[in-house]
């Protein structure tokens, strides 16, 4: 798929966004920003699981006092992702009163539909985007339909209703969606913060909504793209939403970086949502992250679970090995290995990887061939099939994929 290749390149702190620079996955702690030991382990492991920017609410002045001290400790433990601060109603105020705050943070995320209304609105939104000039901060400026400026709504709500043929409800609130993002981010030009420190996004919790409001965001500017399902909820039903919505944009060659807002089960970590943005760019072949395992979904020729405990088994070695593998084996998260379970299809997927083995079926003989790039390189039997593969697959990363 052909990325569309003329947005604007951002920069936060080394990350790029944006152009043909590849899509970047990001994260929110879901922390009290005020408890800087809490929020800084959080933003750590956000990052460890692959978020490669991290937003963290600044909602006070205690949030706000806060987030240098985030940073420094991050500094400390050698983490080093670049930290994005969520500002909603009081932001104009943090950010003037807090400067540490404005300068600690890498990017600014600005609600247009939370900073005020009326003459407040335009220069509250004003004083944040010329503190975000002040310091050359790029911004996100972050629209989301839950939260929509309602006198801009009720302004096209009014116009819509006299027209001879009015337009759905669900049509207008789009309209107002991408209406809100393209005039603040035309605002913040003539304020004076450059195009390539704009990032816009519009939220949506509807796939069809979503998918409409960034295709004519794509087709009618040339800002930076931030996808997401706002309120996708939890589970399957949100895992399933935003990677259906997902999916379609990016095919689609739309957007530039991403992410998946999942509710985490009570007392669950935050990294699945990380996660599932990696898997969805990797399904899609966007983006490589951990080597792939390819199994089959089994049937009446594989009555046995050995398959589905070796793949497993074999997924999990290769997730756990990635930290060290990333930085001594460049390239290897790119790698495919193949977990088959009879022979009607084991061959010729395992073939396809660059390492796979098919396993026997029920009634099959007893034996296992293991194919390397194609080729047939030895037959495994006996009770340690399981643990000669995995010596196989280490084996492989080191003579395939060591520098030097």
């Amino acid at each position: 798929m052909n990325r569309i290749s003329n947005r604007h390149s951002v920069d936060v702190s080394g990350v790029i966004i944006g152009a043909q620079a590849p899509i970047v996955v990001q994260s929110m702690t879901n922390t009290d920003t005020a408890d800087i030991a809490a929020t800084a382990a959080q933003v750590k492991l956000l990052h460890e699981a692959g978020s490669e920017l991290v937003r963290i609410t600044v909602n006070n002045d205690a949030a706000a006092r806060a987030v240098p001290h985030i940073i420094d400790q991050l500094e400390i433990e050698d983490c080093r992702v670049p930290v994005v601060g969520d500002f909603h109603f009081n932001g104009h105020k943090l950010l003037s009163q807090h400067d540490a705050c404005a300068r600690a943070l890498a990017k600014y995320r600005i609600n247009p539909g939370n900073v005020g209304h009326g003459k407040k609105r335009d220069q509250q939104f004003s004083e944040m985007i010329e503190i975000a000039c002040r310091y050359d901060k790029p911004v996100r400026i972050g629209v989301n339909w839950g939260s929509l400026d309602q006198q801009l709504l009720a302004g096209m709500l009014t116009h819509n209703a006299n027209l001879t043929e009015p337009e759905s409800l669900a049509a207008i609130t789009c309209q107002a969606v991408i209406e809100s993002a393209l005039g603040s981010a035309a605002f913040a030009e003539d304020i004076g913060l450059p195009a390539e420190r704009i990032i816009i996004s519009c939220k949506m919790s509807r796939i069809p909504d979503l998918v409409e409001v960034y295709q004519t965001l794509a087709q009618h500017c040339q800002y930076a793209l931030h996808l997401g399902l706002t309120e996708a909820g939890m589970g399957d039903p949100g895992v399933i939403a935003s990677s259906a919505a997902l999916a379609i944009l990016l095919n689609q060659g739309i957007g530039d970086t991403i992410r998946v807002s999942l509710t985490p089960e009570p007392g669950a970590t935050r990294e699945r949502e990380v996660k599932i943005a990696q898997q969805v760019l990797q399904s899609l072949g966007l983006r490589s992250f951990t080597p792939r395992v390819t199994a089959c979904p089994g049937c009446g020729r594989t009555t046995s679970e050995y398959f589905q405990v070796l793949a497993q088994q074999i997924q999990h070695e290769l997730d756990d090995a990635m930290p060290t593998w990333k930085h001594e084996y460049p390239g290897v998260e790119s790698m495919k290995v193949a977990v088959m379970g009879c022979v009607v299809n084991g061959p010729g997927e395992s073939k396809h990887a660059n390492i796979g083995i098919s396993l026997p079926g029920t009634g099959e003989q007893p034996v296992a061939p293991v194919y390397e790039d194609g080729c047939k390189t030895v037959t495994l039997k006996g009770d340690n099939i399981a643990e000669e593969f995995i010596g196989l697959v280490k084996t492989y990363v080191k003579n395939h994929y060591a520098t030097g």
